[in-house]
């Protein structure tokens, strides 16, 4: 392939990713998906999966395409491999075929194992030239959630938390109203809509008494989770109202309530147990909150994919320490009057 083909494909596939993230926070625990079908160097159609159970994008490109007889002749860009089992859906590589593509350019194989090269197989066997690993490390981290779920078997977890200049995440009475400003509180928000859960401990469920669900951004509330081993919290917290679906971890009983789940697991290993259960239950990513002894516990099992630290110019002078994290400096932004620090850890 020439280099300016290369840049083309480069193109267009970029392109196919913006569509993708126009599913986040619907599609889970699909992928985020964008196709992008041309011919002769013009964008015939596009499609992005919507929601899950609903069309995967190259079936809502295809229905873009105004005239079915260019399909022969075109190029489909697609962020992720064609799917070639019966799901919810029918599978995409099929077609793909039924329609003569000529060629498929895809950014990642999928490594989930009902799927992991099997419809790059069955394109390939039709005839269909096919071209893999275009921009495929921005694909890897569109689908950091997906691809997490599929090859470590649990969730893609986030650790959230604001800290004043002086590095305290809290007050002594464990007051932590407002550390960060009004925007940086918006972006949170944000990001709960695109996970699908948030999670706290017992302290930050009782001293914040927090809803955790979207209300400064528009989106889907997350299923929210509670770390409350021995069952003290007191069933009038927002987080017990019945109002979204809720977890809570405990090392004493099971029990199903209004829409409330009361979950044990074993207090040797509790997190990985945790983790493992959230696997089971298809949530396949986690922002965890607070506090800072829930925090530091996902940070000293090493159970993190991703840190945002928002940095207030606030002091406090004295209170509860943030939590020690090291890893991989990703970004540091001004947030209107905050900054924000992302981390990734160090590689093993």
């Amino acid at each position: 392939m020439t280099k300016h083909d290369h840049h083309v494909d480069e193109f267009f596939m970029q392109r196919a990713m913006e569509l993708a993230l126009l599913g986040i926070g619907y599609v889970s625990p699909n992928p985020l998906v964008g196709c992008v079908i041309v011919s002769e160097g013009k964008i015939i159609g596009e499609g992005w999966h919507q929601k899950y159970g609903g069309p995967h994008a190259e079936v809502n490109a295809i229905r873009s395409v105004a005239d079915k007889g260019q399909l022969e002749k075109s190029t489909v860009y697609v962020t992720l491999e064609p799917c070639s089992h019966f799901g919810k859906t029918p599978p995409c590589a099929d077609l793909l075929i039924e329609h003569k593509v000529r060629k498929v350019i895809v950014a990642n194989v999928d490594t989930n194992p009902v799927v992991n090269s099997g419809g790059l197989h069955k394109l390939r066997t039709a005839g269909t030239e096919v071209i893999t690993g275009i921009l495929d490390k921005q694909g890897r981290d569109l689908n950091k959630r997906f691809f997490t779920f599929v090859e470590k078997r649990r969730p893609y977890i986030t650790l959230k938390w604001a800290e004043t200049a002086d590095g305290f995440i809290a007050r002594r009475n464990f007051d932590s109203k407002w550390i960060s400003d009004e925007f940086s509180r918006q972006l949170v928000h944000k990001r709960r809509s695109e996970e699908d859960a948030v999670l706290i401990g017992m302290r930050t469920a009782q001293h914040d008494n927090p809803e955790l669900t979207v209300r400064d951004w528009s989106g889907r509330n997350p299923v929210r989770i509670v770390v409350d081993r021995f069952l003290r919290l007191n069933d009038r917290i927002k987080l017990f109202d019945g109002s979204q679906k809720t977890i809570c971890y405990n090392v004493l009983k099971h029990e199903e309530l209004n829409n409330l789940s009361l979950v044990r697991i074993d207090e040797e290993d509790f997190l990985t147990h945790l983790v493992h259960d959230l696997y089971r239950r298809n949530i396949q990513s986690v922002l965890v909150e607070g506090g800072a002894q829930t925090l530091q516990g996902f940070i000293q099992a090493g159970l993190w994919d991703e840190a945002c630290v928002f940095i207030s110019p606030q002091r406090f002078d004295d209170g509860i320490r943030a939590p020690e994290i090291s890893g991989v400096l990703v970004t540091y932004d001004k947030v209107q009057n905050d900054w924000l620090k992302v981390l990734k850890p160090v590689a093993r």
